[in-house]
């Protein structure tokens, strides 16, 4: 009866989830993510919840075949150490790896965020059945993974994968990693909403969205795409940029890698399969012929289980790969 625990480590919250070997989850719940005094009682509380819930459901530690999380931060996934995970008030080096193995005696795995998320969407969302998938979540940043052959690609420094800082308009914003025009900047939900308060500054014509914006109403990502749907013309506008920057970096991407999927997800995806064809007009217009007829883009599937599908997966990687 072997099992795998898969955990998603959040600013806000901390989920959990105990899935088959397959992939299928059976259990899942959540505790809050402490992160008072530097975020010290985070790991304490995640062995105490897994302890408690193997329990609760019946199991012994030796039904787990392995612990997998995803972390945000700088993640040091050989000796499973966390740096850097400033949402998380970790500023020092944090050994989860030891800690967890210590606390459960069960195998222990770790990776970014980001790339475990890719991991779930290539292993049983939308780019289930191949082994190439990039992916992409749109929130309010820009993150991604890349799987080649089913295995992530991290590079060597770890930071493979840094799509949210691919250049699309070398004379665009200024980026927080200090560098101008990075996807980040104008596909995240801040960016898509600091494109529609810009352009509606040079926008003469009648718009619902530039009232809003005058007004100084409140206004989102969703905001914007919902007005685009109504016939908005700076809204249209807006959103067809939108679909420009991200349509020119997915080509990109797969005029570099070929993959059978690029997968989009994240909260900016909600946006539905109208993105997905506005994304498609220009990543036809720049990629390279062989590329457009192979590689599909899709909406992500498994919406806020990626991270906990995609952790579990760590511990069988190897299996994984077919």
């Amino acid at each position: 009866m072997n099992k795998l625990i898969g955990v998603d480590l959040g600013g806000t919250t901390v989920k959990f989830a105990i899935l088959t070997e397959e992939g299928e989850i059976e259990q899942k719940w959540s505790i809050n993510t402490d992160t008072q005094n530097n975020g010290e009682n985070i790991v304490p509380n995640i062995i105490e919840s897994i302890n408690k819930h193997i329990a609760l459901y019946g199991l012994s530690h030796s039904d787990i075949l392995g612990i997998g999380m995803g972390s945000p931060g700088s993640v040091d996934r050989h000796n499973g150490t966390v740096i850097g995970a400033y949402n998380l008030n970790w500023s020092t080096l944090q050994p989860v790896k030891e800690q967890i193995e210590a606390g459960t005696s069960i195998h222990f795995s770790i990776d970014n965020d980001a790339n475990v998320a890719a991991l779930g969407e290539r292993w049983k969302g939308a780019g289930a059945g191949g082994t190439d998938v990039a992916f992409i979540t749109l929130g309010t940043g820009v993150g991604g993974g890349i799987v080649t052959a089913g295995n992530l690609i991290h590079g060597v420094a770890g930071s493979a994968g840094e799509i949210g800082h691919i250049i699309v308009n070398p004379d665009g914003y200024q980026c927080t990693c200090g560098n101008y025009g990075c996807l980040e900047t104008v596909a995240s939900a801040t960016g898509i909403v600091r494109l529609a308060i810009d352009e509606s500054k040079h926008f003469s014509d009648q718009s619902e969205l530039k009232t809003l914006i005058a007004n100084e109403k409140k206004v989102s990502s969703k905001t914007v795409f919902d007005q685009a749907i109504q016939g908005d013309d700076l809204a249209i506008h807006v959103v067809d940029r939108f679909y420009c920057y991200l349509g020119l970096a997915c080509s990109n991407i797969a005029n570099i890698l070929n993959p059978e999927t690029i997968v989009i997800g994240g909260g900016v995806s909600a946006a539905g399969e109208v993105l997905i064809k506005g994304i498609e007009e220009y990543f036809c217009k720049f990629s390279f012929p062989h590329v457009r007829n192979s590689t599909k883009i899709k909406l992500a599937q498994l919406g806020n289980d990626a991270g906990i599908v995609g952790a579990a997966s760590l511990v069988l990687q190897k299996e994984l790969v077919k």
